[in-house]
This record gives C-alpha cells, sequence and structure tokens, in this order.
C-alpha cells in the first residue's frame, strides 16, 4: 500500500489536500496516510500528528512560525518518516514550515512533492532556487509560478488552480438576485472586506462608506455582504452603522453572491481570484499598519498586489492599498463599473484571467505526478 505524508497548515491547505486526497483515491484505492493538517484531511483518512487549524491564529499556527515550536514539530515529523517512512512527502502551502520539512524530508532521502508552492514571484528567487536545489517537485497553480520556478532551475509541472474546480455558484443569479429583492435592472454591489475580524476592523468600515456614497448617487442600488466562513453573521452586524444603506449581510453564500453581484469591493487576496473565476468586476483593497507595508513593499518583487493583476501582467482591476482606501476612492472605482459597457469589458479581461488558471482538475493532475514519485522510490525498498 502507497505511504504518504501530507503537511498544511491552515484552513485553506486543509481543504485543497483533501480534494487531492479524494483525487488520490480515485487511482489507487487505499492509502496509508499521516502528517500534519486539518479536520478535513482527517476526514479523507489522515492520521494526523498534529493539527494547527484547530488552534486560534495567534495559537498553534503563529507558534510554528517559532524556531523552538517548529524545530519541536519537524523533529517529531521527522522522527515519524524514520519509523513509517514514507514513499513520498507532499507539502501543501503554508511555505514557512514546509519548506523546512522539504529540507529535512530530502535529507533522508525522500522525494518531496509541492503542491501551492511558495511565491516565488513575489518574494524572489530564494525560495525557488531551494527548492530546486533539493530535487522537490513543484506542482504549479499559476503561470507565473511555472516561469519563476523554470528560472530557478526547479522541476515544475503546471496542474492549474485548484479554486477552478471548487468556485461555482449553487443557484442561478436570478434567483440569488430574487431571494435579495433586487431586480434585474438594480445594480447589486457585493462586499467582501476579509476572513479575519482584524481585516473587518480595517476594511467594512471604507466599504460602507463607500456603499452610502454609491447609494446617494445610484439610489436603485443594493448591497449584499457575504459572511467568509471563518465569521459570523453576529461579528460582521456590530460594525454595521444605524444608518447603513439597503444592506443584506448572508451567511454560507459567497460564491452566489459574487455570482449575482454586477461588482464588488474586495480585500485582496485569494476572493479576488474567485471574484475573477465569477466573472465579477471589482476594485481591489488592503490596508496594514504602517510598519508592516513599509516592510513587505521592501521585501515583495512585484508591481501589484491583486491576484488577477499579477496573473495578467498588467492592472486589469483597480487596486487600491493603505491611505487610498477610502469610501469616496472605492465609490468612484466602483460607479463606472455600473455601467453596462464598462461591466462587460472588465468581465472580457477577467475571462483571459481565468483562461490562465487551466482547464481544472488540478488535484487530479497533481495526484498523478505524487503517485508517479511514490511508485518510482517503492521499488529502492524492496
Amino acid at each position: 500500500m502507497t505511504r504518504l505524508l501530507f503537511s498544511a497548515g491552515e484552513a485553506s491547505g486543509d481543504m485543497h489536500a483533501a480534494d487531492l486526497i479524494a483525487a488520490l483515491k480515485a487511482r489507487v484505492g487505499e492509502l496509508e496516510m499521516y502528517g500534519m493538517g486539518g479536520p478535513l484531511m482527517q476526514q479523507a483518512g489522515v492520521e494526523l500528528l498534529f493539527n494547527p487549524t484547530s488552534m486560534s491564529t495567534v495559537g498553534f499556527v503563529e507558534a510554528l512560525k517559532s524556531v523552538q515550536v517548529m524545530r519541536r514539530v519537524l523533529g517529531r515529523l521527522g522522527d515519524a518518516m524514520d519509523r513509517r517512512p514514507p514513499d513520498a512527502v507532499v507539502c501543501i502551502d503554508f511555505s514557512g514550515f514546509n519548506m523546512k520539512l522539504a529540507e529535512l524530508a530530502r535529507r533522508k532521502g525522500l522525494p518531496v512533492v509541492y503542491y501551492l508552492p511558495p511565491s516565488a514571484w513575489a518574494w524572489g528567487r530564494g525560495r525557488a532556487e531551494k527548492l530546486a536545489r533539493l530535487g522537490v517537485t513543484v506542482c504549479a497553480a499559476l503561470p507565473v509560478e511555472v516561469e519563476a520556478y523554470r528560472e530557478a532551475g526547479a522541476e515544475v509541472v503546471f496542474v492549474g488552480h485548484p479554486l477552478v474546480d471548487r468556485v461555482k455558484p449553487s443557484a442561478p443569479a436570478e434567483d440569488v438576485r430574487r431571494e435579495l429583492g433586487v431586480g434585474p435592472d438594480r445594480p447589486l454591489i457585493a462586499l467582501l472586506p476579509g476572513s479575519r475580524e482584524q481585516e473587518l476592523k480595517q476594511l467594512l468600515p471604507p466599504m460602507l462608506e463607500a456603499a452610502a456614497v454609491i447609494f446617494r448617487e445610484r439610489p436603485d442600488a443594493r448591497f449584499a455582504l457575504p459572511v467568509a466562513h471563518t465569521l459570523s453573521a453576529q461579528t460582521v452586524k456590530r460594525f454595521l452603522p444605524q444608518d447603513a444603506p439597503p444592506l443584506a449581510v448572508l451567511e454560507g453564500r459567497t460564491y452566489d453572491v459574487m455570482h449575482a453581484a454586477d461588482a464588488a469591493m474586495i480585500s485582496m487576496g485569494t476572493a479576488t481570484l474567485e471574484a475573477a473565476l465569477l466573472g465579477l468586476p471589482h476594485v481591489a483593497c488592503y490596508r496594514v499598519s504602517g510598519a508592516t507595508y513599509a516592510l513587505a513593499r521592501r521585501l515583495i518583487k512585484i508591481s501589484h498586489f491583486a491576484l488577477p493583476n499579477i496573473i495578467a501582467g498588467r492592472e486589469i482591476v483597480p487596486e487600491l492599498v493603505q491611505a487610498d482606501v477610502t469610501g469616496e476612492k472605492l465609490a468612484r472605482a466602483v460607479l463606472p463599473m455600473l455601467e453596462p459597457q464598462r461591466r462587460e469589458e472588465l468581465r472580457a479581461r477577467l475571462s483571459r484571467v481565468r483562461e490562465a488558471l487551466g482547464d481544472g482538475d488540478a488535484a487530479g493532475k497533481a495526484a498523478d505526478i505524487i503517485l508517479a514519485k511514490a511508485r518510482a522510490r517503492a521499488p529502492q525498498e524492496q
């Protein structure tokens, strides 16, 4: 039986790992699996030695970034590799920890496949060059990753982005709009301020100010805020003023709302990629502490922050960061998107981003690579 070690450290990695495991099982049936991950991986059959996703953001996940805790966890996983040598080690995202795990596994002569690798295109060539030196096989989700890793000399395969298979609304746009009481002739604007409470504090107030500006100029406009699964509607409603414009707050309906909306204000991150996949015109925004932003600008090697713009190699959706994230500027970015011609232009640009993300089945393609590496090692053990 094929034995695999998996390592994922955050909720998104847990989700993508579970999809990957399903694809692996579809190919080989039973697997022996152990490692680090979350509840979805456990449900898929992984024996969890550690579950960082069950801890708070300021708990185990953050602690893993400390040298002492990282060494302890790496030591435990290293001992497990010695006792039960896996046919391959599979790293999913979580680069701060998984880069070190990959190095440890390669020192033990184990093949390593990195699914959703470090963003070498953003942070420079250092991580890509290290994975190349280690002989790690990289399963790239974005075309820009392929280029960065290939230039560094790594073995890299473009599998596409796993969100291509996941981002699907559960209901037609017309049904969602009818449910929200928004007719086809009224503009619907989605607000997606992020998945953490700190992002809500930073971004929801200017988004609400923008909604008020838009509502003054377009009193026919309606607004919807799909709550991230990491938050609750109750948490979001604490931030809403008494005089907020017409705003529906919904749980568990993110893709439905994005599919039905005409435009959106979105916190930079995965949600901008989800918007691109759904063809939703949007303005991407982010605001962090001044010190964090200054450090990021020194370290990050890219001219754009929003993923659709990074993939396109140019600005196709407006970006607002730091002091530019104001209600007035957000409103001025969104209002033109409510005009049909401008909206269709943006949708056409976003469709090209969608094409760049692959034709789907990223997990299946990665599974084939993992099994090939595992089978190549298996005869050596006999």
